[in-house]
């Protein structure tokens, strides 16, 4: 076997094993109820009082076609698109006592 056929198999397994384990770990979640507005980028239902926008893409199975004013129910995962970390009470805490302990003022008195 040379080494571009064993390197593409290689690709493609490990491809498939890191979707399948992405498939694995989301979780699903439902809404149904009303369609009050789709386009091709976001389908809105209605739940209760509030309105829920979920988007959506080329890839997204749908089944008939929704129209304004048709019963739905939506299955939709959550994702992450970004994280920000903000230091919290016990890292500003830490930080200002390792200030403290350089500072000349914080040393003994003899």
């Amino acid at each position: 076997m040379n080494m571009k056929t064993a390197f593409s198999l290689l690709a493609a397994a490990s491809l498939a094993l890191s979707n399948a384990a992405f498939a694995a770990g989301a979780k699903t979640y439902q809404v149904t109820g009303p369609v009050l507005e789709v386009t091709d980028s976001i389908i809105a239902v209605q739940k209760g009082k509030d309105r829920w926008e979920i988007n959506r893409d080329s890839s997204t199975k749908v089944t008939g076609d929704p129209k304004v004013g048709e019963k739905v129910t939506v299955t939709y995962t959550m994702s992450a698109t970004d994280v920000e970390v903000k230091p919290g009470k016990a890292a500003k805490a830490e930080k200002g006592a390792k200030k403290e302990a350089a500072s000349p003022a914080a040393s003994p008195k003899k």
